[in-house]
Order: structure tokens, then sequence, then C-alpha cells
């Protein structure tokens, strides 16, 4: 993607890259929670759930209005399809499924400032732990539902619904993680008929 072999080695990532780097942050953001703030456990189970349901949100908008975003300048162009548009053109590139830790990192830096800013330091760090497990969730998830064949009422149907907006309508479906805020901003997929639905499965495996 790169002439640079050096800058094509750090855009391409294993999917358990994100689980050895934000999963001993997420233990660590709750040992803080728990003995550092001394929350009880109350608290800490609400602002768990809703750093979960902000992900969720966090998840839509960025895919809908950042992802899906289409500059006019060719130099934004190079950038959108260099952060997103190359896993359209190339959905089964195994390391182009999660987020480099470059942009990740950072990027989680930042909604924690935000959070602890708004929420104070306590409260922002279960708040925290929960939007890194939303992410986490979601990375993994992303890259479930493209190498494996994947069945059940959860996966199954997370499955079907990102196969369909990539070969379906890919303007549509930006929930991977949840279909939640699709049903609620009204772009959900809808299901063509069993003989197109079956033709585009197949395609997708």
């Amino acid at each position: 993607m790169f002439r640079s072999d050096f800058v094509e080695f750090f855009s391409r990532v294993h999917w358990s890259v994100p689980l050895y780097i934000f999963v001993p942050i997420v233990l660590f953001f709750l040992y803080r929670a728990v003995v550092a703030h001394a929350l009880d456990a109350g608290s800490v189970v609400l602002l768990f759930a809703a750093g979960l349901l902000f992900w969720t949100l966090t998840e839509y908008v960025l895919h809908r209005f950042i992802f899906h975003y289409y500059p006019k300048s060719s130099w934004g162009q190079r950038i959108h399809w260099t952060f997103h548009g190359v896993h359209h053109d190339y959905p089964s590139d195994p390391l182009r499924l999660v987020m480099v830790p470059s942009v990740s990192l950072p990027l989680a830096a930042l909604f924690y400032l935000l959070f602890r800013m708004l929420l104070g330091a306590p409260h922002a760090a279960p708040f925290t732990a929960a939007f890194l497990t939303g992410y986490l969730f979601y990375d993994i998830t992303h890259y479930a539902v493209h190498h494996f064949p994947v069945k059940g009422a959860v996966f199954g149907t997370l499955r079907e619904w990102h196969m369909r907006h990539h070969f379906q309508d890919p303007e549509k479906g930006f929930g991977v993680s949840s279909p939640l805020w699709d049903l609620v901003f009204g772009t959900p997929l809808q299901r063509k008929k069993s003989g197109a639905a079956r033709s585009e499965r197949q395609q997708a495996e």
C-alpha cells in the first residue's frame, strides 16, 4: 500500500495485538476504580454499562461519518482510502482488519482525557475501561466475521449484518458490534430475497 517498506510494516497489524495492548489497560482502569478511587460496586457496574453503550455510539459515528466520508481532494481521497477504503477493496486482508496501535493508542488517550474532563477521574476510570472493552469487542468481532464462519444468534447475525454492509449496501449497516444505532438513526440493512442473499453469502465466503 505504501512505497516505503518501513511505513508499510507499521500499517499492518495482527488481530491479537490490540488484546496485548488494551487488556492490561482495561484491568488498570478497573483497579483504579475499585482500589484507588474506592467506587462501590453499583457505581462501577452502571458506569461500565454506560461506557459500553457510549462505545457503540462512537463506533457508529466514526464508521458512518468519518470512515465513509468521501473527500473531493485527491489527497483527502488518498487518506480516506488508507484508513478505510482499502478495507472495502480488500475485505479479507487479515492484517488490515484491526486498528494499528499508532492510531488506536492516541485515540484512546484523547477519549480518556475527554472522559476525565467531563466525569472526573474516579468515574472516568470504569467508563474508560468499558469503552476500551467495547473497542476490543469491535476489533475482534470485525476480524472474526471476516475470517471465520461464525454462527449463532449473536455472532452469526453480526456476521451476516456486516457482510451485507460490504456486499449489499456500504451506505447502511454501520454498526459492527451492534446494529442498535442503525435502527435508531434509520440506516438498517434490509434483507434481500433468499436467492440473492444466498449468492451474496457465497461471494463473502
